[in-house]
């Protein structure tokens, strides 16, 4: 058999797929510490981005696998220790390479931001996950790190000061540059069309718990929907929803659900846009809802969804330039709050465009830590979040090498 590496980056070519090779390139280079390789459909794109990251790049391995071939997959999953997927949109193309994952035992992170197809994966393969040793991670983007990590991080310092738990966090986007992919629009227009194609599947995403399966007395505890603008008295600012807060919220819940409620049964937690204060803030933020509100019902009509694709979002392969992506950051806000009133504040930043610059940067440090921060063995297989397979150690590595910061405000 070939070489065994420590990370394989399944869908190099794709847009986000380019921008974490040349990351990991940059980080670790080729031939070093890091066995790493990159992996796709197509070897004449894989040769093709190989000879752009320069000579030095000659011997980076090169491995060919169709998501349609079960055997390939198996064979690619085999000469890894960890496997990283960026092929989207993950409900149409992904689930192939998770049960590949799944029977090899081999540990597997991504960046999906979609809540009904990382439910149905937990469905399937959860059983023969922990059976086969195989821990898989999703959310390991800019959805739904910044958060879960940044959850897990203001609830620790709050246990740390306090002697408690908060029972309510809020996440508020205090500012934010970034760009849009077409494998991003796909993923949110192939939601839509699940919806309005599945009636129930509606309801489903609209269960903040809806990624809690498996566990079993799942909470009640109601939960805010943030689904129009509001005056927010904790940021003294108006607030928008956020696009990102459906699977955020969700990954949340689901890290306090399999940590046996380490955050509490009656814990809350919402996310929104902070757009600003007076008269302009609320009309600012009632045009984000507006707007938002105009996209998502736009989606979920054929003939308007055509014409979203054709005319207004990205097409798949485009994105942000590499210039955006430098120059885009994002700054998220926590408060926290314990039954007794006290309360804290903490922000969590990021140095490049939230989407690809600073996702690729996320999603590589998942990999490695997963490759050498967790023992083999040392957790069982089955499907965790970041914050509860990964934690400090994850956290540790994004403020070394990823250009985020977690940082208690007072």
């Amino acid at each position: 058999m070939s070489e065994r590496h420590d990370i394989v980056i399944y869908g190099a070519t794709s847009f986000v797929g380019r921008i974490l090779t040349r990351y990991m390139h940059e980080q670790y280079g080729v031939g070093r510490d890091v066995d790493w390789a990159i992996a796709a459909r197509s070897a004449d794109r894989l040769q093709a981005l190989r000879a752009e990251l320069g000579p030095d790049a000659a011997r980076l391995p090169i491995i060919v696998a169709d998501a349609d071939d079960p055997a390939a997959l198996e064979a690619m999953c085999l000469r890894t220790r960890v496997m990283v997927s960026t092929v989207g949109p993950y409900a149409l193309y992904g689930e192939p390479l998770i049960a590949a994952c799944v029977r090899t035992g081999i540990d597997y992170c991504d960046l999906t931001g979609e809540v009904q197809w990382i439910r149905r994966m937990i469905e399937r393969y959860e059983a023969e996950a922990r059976a086969s040793g195989a821990r898989i991670v999703h959310c390991c983007g800019f959805d739904s790190i910044p958060s879960d990590l940044g959850v897990a991080f203001v609830q620790r310092e709050c246990q740390r000061r306090f002697g408690a738990t908060a029972e309510r966090v809020k996440m508020r986007v205090r500012a934010m540059r970034g760009g849009f992919s077409g494998g991003t629009a796909a993923s949110l227009l192939n939601v839509a069309k699940e919806v309005r194609a599945n009636p129930a599947l509606r309801r489903e995403l609209a269960n903040p718990y809806s990624l809690c399966v498996g566990v079993s007395h799942v909470t009640d505890t109601r939960q805010s929907s943030m689904s129009s603008a509001a005056y927010d008295a904790d940021f003294q600012a108006w607030v928008a929803p956020f696009v990102m807060a459906a699977i955020n919220t969700r990954i949340v819940h689901r890290s306090n659900a399999i940590a046996d409620y380490c955050y509490g049964r009656g814990f809350r937690y919402d996310e929104a846009v902070s757009v600003g204060k007076g008269t302009k803030g609320r009309i600012a933020a009632s045009l984000t809802a507006l707007g938002l509100g105009v996209f998502m019902l736009a989606s979920a009509f054929g003939p308007t969804r055509a014409l979203l694709q054709r005319f207004v979002l990205p097409k798949p392969g485009e994105g942000p330039s590499p210039e955006a992506q430098r120059t885009g950051f994002f700054d998220l806000r926590f408060h926290a709050r314990c039954a007794d009133g006290r309360s804290l504040r903490a922000k969590v930043t990021g140095d490049r465009d939230p989407g690809y610059g600073s996702t690729a940067k996320m999603l590589a440090q998942s990999a490695a830590c997963l490759a050498f921060d967790l023992r083999h063995g040392e957790r069982r297989g089955g499907f965790w979040t970041p914050a509860t397979l990964l934690g400090e150690r994850l956290i540790e590595r994004l403020v070394a090498y990823a250009g985020l910061k977690f940082e208690v405000l007072d």
